[in-house]
């Protein structure tokens, strides 16, 4: 672990708490590798934060989106998780065979992650892990590895715009609309805005920061980020979702964030 830099740990503490929703009789999701890639260091990381219901609402979301996004005739059959962590949806997730699957993030973790899944049966569908800074030449090292830009994507940026500042937000999505052709699907997640100023999560905001990897970003209104980029946007709450499925008080706080499906 000592060679990963503190936002790259989180995605331990995310696999950790995807390890804990594998355990409940009445999981959204099974992840039977997420215990592995979370280690001590992440399952450390969850006890220190508790409950966070917004992890499981937000993998069984995008799990969901994704299944149906492939699985079409038409359907695009490459996929790219930027920031992609620990994520193991090549392996427990029913894509067709043809789907290339691209994992870009940092090559330390990558290679943790590897070194982790030795032992592992390969996935259905092609997965090919990308080495990148993604304040880097993200989209040179991705065309490198075989990604056509000339043909539709599935692009998942799950649990990662919090992290960043607002300008590289924008940067962002500006780098991965011109790397979309028309039929591409974005499916992206953000806190909301009014959380990162709510005193109830100020607890959790803390131990975040006091690990090294603050939460700078937060949106009210996610969609002029896809509009303005030529996407048709659907946004959805934390709270509408996660009540949907049951893991979201009906009188509980509405402020968690917005899960984002847009198309191109």
């Amino acid at each position: 672990m000592s060679s990963l830099d503190p936002v790259a740990k989180t995605a331990r503490l995310t696999a950790a708490l995807r390890a804990k929703e594998s355990e409940r009789p009445d999981g959204l999701f099974t992840d039977p590798l997420a215990a592995v890639l979370a280690g001590d260091s992440g399952r450390a990381l969850a006890d220190q934060l508790g409950n966070v219901p917004a992890i499981a609402i937000r993998t069984r979301f995008y799990d969901d989106l994704l299944t149906k996004v492939t699985g079409g005739q038409d359907g695009p059959r490459q996929l790219v998780l930027l920031a992609a962590g620990m994520d193991t949806r090549a392996h427990r997730l029913p894509f067709p065979a043809t789907t290339t699957l691209y994992e870009v993030d940092r090559p330390e973790l990558l290679h943790l992650k590897q070194t982790l899944l030795t032992d592992t049966p390969e996935p259905a569908c092609r997965r090919v892990a990308v080495g990148a800074d993604l304040a880097g030449a993200w989209p040179r090292a991705l065309a490198e590895a075989g990604f056509r830009a000339e043909l539709s994507t599935c692009w998942l940026v799950e649990g990662l715009t919090q992290y960043l500042q607002e300008s590289d937000v924008l940067r962002l999505f500006d780098r991965i609309t011109a790397c979309s052709a028309p039929g591409s699907h974005l499916l992206a997640d953000f806190v909301a805005g009014s959380l990162l100023r709510d005193p109830a999560a100020r607890p959790v905001l803390d131990a975040l920061a006091e690990q090294g990897a603050p939460w700078c970003y937060g949106t009210d209104a996610p969609q002029p980020l896809f509009t303005e980029r030529s996407w048709r946007v659907e946004s959805m709450s934390f709270a509408e979702v996660g009540q949907e499925l049951g893991r979201w008080p009906q009188d509980g706080n509405t402020a968690g964030g917005h899960l984002v499906h847009a198309v191109r």
